[in-house]
């Protein structure tokens, strides 16, 4: 995905047409050990009031219709993190070839399929739950369109390359729903997208975690420091901290440990990595 703004629709239009479709199915669980959820500490929180972004609307590529949570100004950036879209893709919508270079583009699939090309000699089509992991490297084209002839909706994060890396050679590597672990800690369902046992491997030490909770459900972790995260709801409505959350926006939890309490059935998607301490210079579809 390219990362220039077109012309804006009304916010909760886009709302609207990505929420046609139910929240993806969970994948079949895989038998690993419980992730790092545990008991609240008695420690106060460094979370109670976490920064918050709330999602604008947008298009791309080719009238393709996206909640768009970052970059929303130039240098909008949450080191090592440069963009981070929930998009919402009909046909004949989508993003054609079009140029990438200097990080890696993270397409996570929450419903229906995505098809993916590129100058590589790559061709491959992600469903439900699947992962398409494009690293441009030193520059490479690519397309991603609609598998399915309805609404498929996903999450596309762009992962900036240290500066040692950015000359590497560009790669692609898909990985099927099937493969993505999932775990159940004290009722909520996690799917360890990026994080022990997944396949899924980047070149930035992250976490990228899907969390389906019930009414009443909590899941309470730790941010390590040096690190940065976001908590996007992809569904439903929550509170981190004193501040409550609902569908598009995002709370910025600091180092230390977080809670997350579901205020109704509710997803909500945690991204985490450390920080490369490097400035990140966006040029529309260049990260330099």
């Amino acid at each position: 995905m390219t990362a220039r703004p077109r012309n804006s629709p009304d916010r909760r239009d886009a709302l609207r047409a990505i929420g046609l479709f139910a929240a993806a199915p969970i994948a079949t669980a895989c038998g690993i050990e419980p992730g790092p959820s545990r008991a609240r500490s008695l420690r106060p929180s460094p979370n109670a009031r976490p920064g918050v972004i709330r999602g604008r609307a947008t298009t791309d590529g080719q009238g393709a219709q996206l909640v768009r949570l970052f970059p929303a100004a130039p240098g909008d950036h949450v080191d090592p993190f440069v963009l981070l879209d929930d998009f919402g893709v009909a046909p004949p919508a989508g993003f054609p070839t079009h140029p990438h270079r200097g990080f890696e583009a993270f397409t996570y699939m929450l419903d229906g399929a995505f098809e993916h090309r590129d100058n590589l000699g790559n061709v491959s089509r992600v469903t439900t739950g699947g992962v398409q992991l494009f690293t441009s490297g030193r520059g490479a084209f690519h397309s991603e369109m609609p598998g399915q002839p309805r609404i498929n909706r996903g999450m596309q994060l762009w992962v900036n390359l240290p500066r040692r890396l950015k000359q590497m050679t560009p790669s692609y590597v898909p990985s099927d729903g099937r493969e993505i672990p999932e775990i159940s800690t004290r009722g909520v369902r996690t799917r360890v997208v990026v994080g022990r046992g997944s396949p899924v491997r980047v070149q930035t030490e992250m976490r990228y975690l899907d969390l389906v909770l019930a009414r009443g459900d909590r899941f309470t972790d730790e941010m390590p420091a040096g690190w940065k995260s976001i908590l996007y709801v992809v569904d439903g409505r929550v509170r981190v901290g004193d501040v409550v959350l609902d569908r598009g926006e995002a709370a910025l939890p600091r180092p230390g440990e977080f809670d997350i309490a579901a205020l109704g059935a509710s997803r909500v998607v945690w991204i985490a990595g450390q920080s490369h301490n490097e400035p990140i210079y966006q040029h529309g579809p260049y990260v330099d």
